[in-house]
């Protein structure tokens, strides 16, 4: 089979092809061979058949997608789909973010202080005023409206947005891109793998 390499970059109309991309990874190609991806520091997501690059790794659904949808999903499915209309975002995006960062359990807390569904820091809480971050509702709300605006202050690239959510936005402003963090990187793409599950479901 000859070598095949692809670079998208995920923001605006491009997100459809690059999910319509993954969807045929996960189809036809699939069967027929391995996929490999990863993300620059662009925030331009690569695939190939052919791993050249060190930076590759192998497209994996066990490796990063749960495939059980949670118990309480539906608890929430609702005001996902009403935040997520108001500020013009995928739900299933939204399942996303709250499956990679809490697994769907509202009271977590994280070791640095994250708060909840998504994740919500102390600070980051009080300047979307989110009084009690333990609240399922406020939680996601207060999420999704980050979310958005962290999109909008890099000009729509969803991948750059995900990494600030992640890292926090004045880490990608210094990097210019993604930060070198690891655990930045695992980040993003499970976030978007799960994305892509969710959206095929």
């Amino acid at each position: 089979m000859p070598a095949t390499h692809l670079r998208l970059s995920v923001s605006g109309i491009q997100l459809f092809v690059t999910c319509a991309f993954l969807v045929l990874c996960n189809t036809g190609v699939g069967s027929a061979g391995s996929i490999y991806s990863f993300v620059d520091e662009r925030g331009a997501w690569h695939f190939s058949n052919v791993p050249t690059d060190p930076r590759y790794g192998l497209e994996s659904r066990s490796r990063h997608i749960s495939p059980h949808v949670p118990r309480n999903y539906s608890e929430f499915k609702e005001i996902i789909s009403e935040t997520a209309i108001r500020y013009d975002l995928d739900p299933d995006l939204i399942r996303a973010i709250i499956q990679i960062e809490s697994g769907w359990i509202p009271d977590v807390r994280s070791s640095k202080g994250a708060i909840g569904l998504m994740q919500l820091m102390p600070d980051t809480s009080s300047n979307l005023a989110v009084s009690n971050p333990f609240d399922p509702k406020a939680n996601i709300r207060g999420g999704t409206k980050y979310l958005r605006q962290l999109i909008e202050r890099f000009r729509g690239n969803l991948v750059l947005a995900l990494a600030a959510y992640n890292a926090g936005p004045g880490k990608v402003e210094r990097y210019k891109g993604i930060p070198p963090y690891p655990e930045t990187r695992r980040y993003v793409r499970k976030v978007l793998n799960q994305w892509q599950e969710y959206r095929s479901d």
